[in-house]
């Protein structure tokens, strides 16, 4: 199956802060109709980051010719995830991500399985609302765990339905954690939904692989970790790197519900705009990309 290109709003997150409405006017003129939204704050107002009721975001989303086609939002809450969920149905949104609840400290197995139990019922809340939920993934998932010693990111694949429990697949953070993102992609073909995709420069200051001489694969990975550790300078834009994208999008040509490839551009040495422009300009080089 091609795939279709779209960008996690993340990427743009700073000129969203000063100009919302000229930014997604820039992102769609840079040629991204497929949008990935993130909302961490749905207590204070539901929706896809933007404090717009459902009908007037529509009509902006419409006008830019865009399309949400995935969400992450947070925290659980009583008081925002009926709302939050209403409005992403209202704007047929079919697969959404609860970021509060993705892995990040590396605890007992029990804890492990308390995660997963985590990840199902909110699977369940999802499914109930007419959409999938997928688990996103950093390099933390790909610590050796257990008596079996094995990636988390398998054990909780392997103790969560997978009617309920969906996958998008951080290439990068995939191949940082010391695995092949090309063998994640066809293990969980059938469970792929989405891509995120970014790039990895030739003279980064840490190796590419997190575990090798960074982080100890035993240690306690929580957020202040990830964050002390995620440095700005080894990220680049698609297609200047080193990691082979091409292969990333064969493998997942396979997968027969993965029908996007999202760019998530976490830092940049460029303007924001700049740099989605640039990546955009290298997705068109790439085989298996449908532009239609």
């Amino acid at each position: 199956m091609a795939m279709k290109v779209g960008i996690q709003l993340y990427s743009v997150r700073e000129s969203l802060k000063k100009d919302p409405m000229d930014t997604l006017k820039k992102v769609a003129a840079a040629g991204f109709k497929y949008l990935e939204t993130a909302n961490h704050d749905i207590t204070e107002h539901p929706g896809i980051g933007f404090p717009i009721p459902v009908q007037e975001m529509k009509k902006i989303l419409d006008d830019l010719d865009m399309q949400v086609i995935g969400a992450h939002f947070s925290p659980i809450s009583e008081d925002g995830i009926d709302a939050t969920l209403d409005y992403l149905a209202e704007l047929g949104v079919k697969q959404a991500n609860c970021a509060n609840i993705e892995w990040y400290p590396y605890q007992d197995m029990d804890y492990v399985m308390r995660r997963c139990d985590d990840y199902n019922k909110i699977g369940a809340v999802l499914k109930k609302h007419g959409m999938k939920s997928y688990y996103h993934n950093h390099y933390m998932e790909f610590q050796k765990f257990g008596p079996e010693n094995k990636c988390i990111e398998d054990i909780i694949m392997e103790n969560t339905d997978p009617e309920l429990v969906f996958l998008e697949l951080d290439t990068y953070w995939v191949t940082r954690g010391g695995q092949s993102a090309v063998e994640y992609i066809k293990k969980y073909k059938d469970r792929l939904l989405l891509l995120h995709q970014k790039d990895f420069p030739s003279q980064a200051p840490q190796p590419i692989n997190m575990y090798d001489g960074v982080l100890n694969p035993t240690s306690n990975l929580d957020r202040v970790v990830f964050g002390a550790t995620k440095n700005p300078r080894c990220f680049t834009e698609i297609g200047t790197g080193i990691l082979p994208i091409q292969d990333f999008i064969d493998a997942a040509g396979e997968a027969p519900n993965c029908q996007y490839i999202i760019l998530e551009q976490d830092s940049t040495q460029l303007t924001e705009i700049e740099s989605i422009n640039r990546s955009m300009d290298a997705f068109h080089k790439f085989k298996g990309i449908e532009w239609a």
